[in-house]
């Protein structure tokens, strides 16, 4: 069974000027459900994160300020959202969907949530419209609850999974690569286990060759027994801020990569979907829904 986490509160109203970016989340599943591909019955509602899986992840001090309305301007700014109560219960809701995904693709090989891949959140602060680390969360949760012994997580947003290379430096049950724009945002790479920094305008054709060599051979090095994906469709060349030169087949293309190579290896995969910032929205759930649809077909699903 295709499993997809979805919330309502995951498009949460934010002040005008944040609006755009959440609409794709509302969009999303009223085309899968419009084209057929889904039904009601592939789609939960995830619950709240409990504080002490968020205390595995992140420090005390940062969660107290953040779910008490603390933190300060600057750090709120670095964010880029307003504070509220309402965020922050949507960011536990959406990291409770990742956790909850994490589980359901070991029972059916794949399991998708509509948001997350918030990978610009440290263990002590939040960056780039990310408050808390999902995939950190499902990662540790995973292993401590002594489900999987070795995670490897694929990050192919545009913009480098700094947060996540970060919480994970120094673990070896959870191996970190990252394939981003060199030159894109943070501007202050962090050390994943694997960083591939891309020039700016590289081509659809270059990145999958780039990653149709590399995965398999990170698997069979690894050997992680656990995948997360996240799937940011910013580097369509349409993105306003991805500087890459990918199409939307390229993203079709690039996603059947990864879930053909978690088939072939026998790896269950949590995905989730990153950023994108298309000015058409219309390319962005395009992109995502193809994501979607490949997920069910390759797993047969």
């Amino acid at each position: 069974m295709l499993t997809i986490a979805y919330d309502p509160i995951y498009a949460h109203p934010l002040p005008e000027s944040h609006r755009f970016p959440m609409l794709k989340y509302e969009l999303i599943p009223g085309q899968l459900l419009y084209e057929g591909v889904i039904t009601e019955d592939n789609l939960f509602s995830p619950q709240p994160l409990e504080e002490d899986v968020i205390l595995q992840t992140h420090t005390s001090n940062y969660w107290y300020r953040m779910k008490t309305g603390q933190l300060t301007h600057r750090e709120m700014r670095a964010i880029g959202f307003p504070q509220s109560p309402e965020l922050v219960e949507r960011e536990i809701r959406i990291s409770k969907g990742t956790i909850d995904c994490a589980l359901n693709s070991l029972q059916y090989g794949v399991s998708l949530n509509v948001a997350g891949g918030t990978h610009h959140a440290f263990a002590d602060k939040g960056e780039g419209f990310c408050l808390l680390n999902d995939f950190a969360f499902a990662s540790h949760y995973l292993l401590n609850k002594k489900l999987v012994k070795k995670i490897l997580i694929i990050d192919l947003d545009v913009h480098q999974g700094n947060g996540t290379a970060s919480i994970f430096e120094g673990d070896n049950n959870v191996f970190t690569f990252s394939m981003h724009g060199q030159h894109n945002y943070p501007f202050h790479k962090e050390h994943s286990d694997l960083d591939i920094g891309l020039p700016d305008g590289t081509s659809g054709d270059e990145y999958l060759r780039i990653l149709e060599q590399i995965l398999p051979e990170l698997i069979e090095n690894e050997k992680p027994d656990f995948m997360c994906y996240v799937s940011g469709v910013d580097v369509l060349a349409t993105d306003k801020f991805g500087k890459m030169k990918l199409s939307i087949r390229d993203c079709y293309n690039r996603d059947e990569i990864v879930f053909s190579n978690s088939k072939k290896y026998g790896i269950p995969v949590a995905v989730a979907m990153g950023g994108g910032y298309s000015p058409d929205i219309r390319h962005i759930v395009e992109a995502h829904c193809n994501t979607y649809k490949l997920a069910k077909d390759v797993f047969g699903l």
